[in-house]
């Protein structure tokens, strides 16, 4: 899979973990920035990221900042976008399943790696069940649209 990534400082640290671990799972990551740990608005990196997924340049991304909050804030502010929030990975496997979720945001200063790489080990391997949900995401696509 071809997988885009972007943080701001408060979740460049995860992020840089993230990286070579998503590889390692034999994807290839674009990294949209930021590149280091000066402070940045996290808006300047969420936003082309969710667009180039939302585009079909990537088929998925991971948003990452102090909280998560802000940059999933910003990825579902883009049309076509269902990003989720998590800190556990039921939720990870869950987002995917129902929720068809393309972008997964994480709190860089809220879990640690490890729950991390969990997190997105599970996310990027669930697929979509379908079916029943199908119906709720278009009821989505819909609104986007209106």
């Amino acid at each position: 899979m071809n997988i885009a990534i972007c943080s701001d400082h408060g979740g460049y640290e995860l992020k840089m973990r993230l990286i070579p671990f998503i590889e390692g799972m034999g994807h290839e990551v674009t990294d949209f920035g930021c590149y280091d740990e000066r402070s940045v608005d996290y808006p300047d990196y969420a936003f082309p990221m969710a667009e180039a997924v939302a585009r079909g340049e990537f088929e998925r991304g991971v948003a990452i900042c102090g909280t998560g909050i802000g940059v999933s804030i910003c990825c579902n502010k883009v049309r076509g976008i269902r990003c989720a929030l998590c800190g556990d990975v039921l939720s990870a496997e869950l987002t995917r399943r129902h929720n068809d979720s393309n972008i997964l945001a994480m709190g860089g200063r809220i879990i640690g790696p490890e729950t991390a790489k969990a997190i997105t080990a599970a996310w990027l391997s669930t697929a979509f069940d379908g079916g029943r949900h199908e119906g709720r995401i278009a009821k989505i696509s819909r609104y986007e649209n209106e």
